[in-house]
């Protein structure tokens, strides 16, 4: 039995009218749920976490690589293991905000990104976006992310559909020092580099 699963309803004390399902408890996404730790404002001090996270050690905050102008960091609530997000350091909301070379560098990380994938995890597919606004489903509306999401054949079970539960793997740790050592190692023409494992 899974920790926080129940399989009796009389073993749900304070969790509502028993009903016989199971269910798999997940406080800590509250957190996530209710927005806390989003930003109050346009910087690291105010609360934006993709502002402080470049203040950090690559291996504290996640990040997979660095270039002049977008970093490639992983997704604290990935929808699969290596589910990561290339950022521009610039605290902007909307693409149409980019410059001509951030928008060209967020492209080149993304490519870069989908390499160290395949090269890493053998990924066959990825889904790669970004969302618009909180209204468009974007967590942290208020700076800028795209999602690279690595893909596999049979990658969505029950526990998502069902369970509305991911089921990962590996730790983030580890995904980080997987996919930085996996990053391509040649300066591309957009100044972008792969940072140490």
């Amino acid at each position: 039995m899974l920790i926080g699963m129940t399989s009796e309803p009389e073993e749900q004390t304070g969790a509502g009218v028993p009903d016989a399902f199971q269910r798999l408890w997940t406080p800590h996404r509250m957190a996530y749920i209710q927005g806390e730790n989003k930003p109050t404002g346009p910087g690291a001090g105010d609360g934006c976490p993709f502002c402080s996270i470049p203040l950090r050690p690559d291996e504290e905050g996640l990040v997979l690589a660095r270039g002049e102008k977008v970093y490639a960091v992983l997704n604290l609530y990935p929808y699969n293991s290596g589910h990561l997000m290339v950022v521009p350091f610039r605290h902007v909301a909307d693409y149409t905000e980019l410059d001509a070379g951030e928008t060209a560098e967020l492209a080149a990380l993304t490519k870069q990104a989908m390499t160290a994938l395949r090269s890493a995890s053998g990924a066959q597919g990825f889904n790669i976006g970004m969302n618009q606004g909180a209204v468009a489903g974007a967590g942290i509306a208020a700076h800028l992310h795209q999602h690279v999401v690595p893909r596999w054949g049979g990658d969505v079970n029950f526990m998502p559909v069902v369970g509305q539960t991911k089921v990962l793997p590996q730790l983030l740790a580890d995904t980080r020092k997987i996919l930085a050592d996996a990053w391509p190692t040649a300066r591309d023409t957009e100044g972008t580099t792969r940072t140490e494992g």
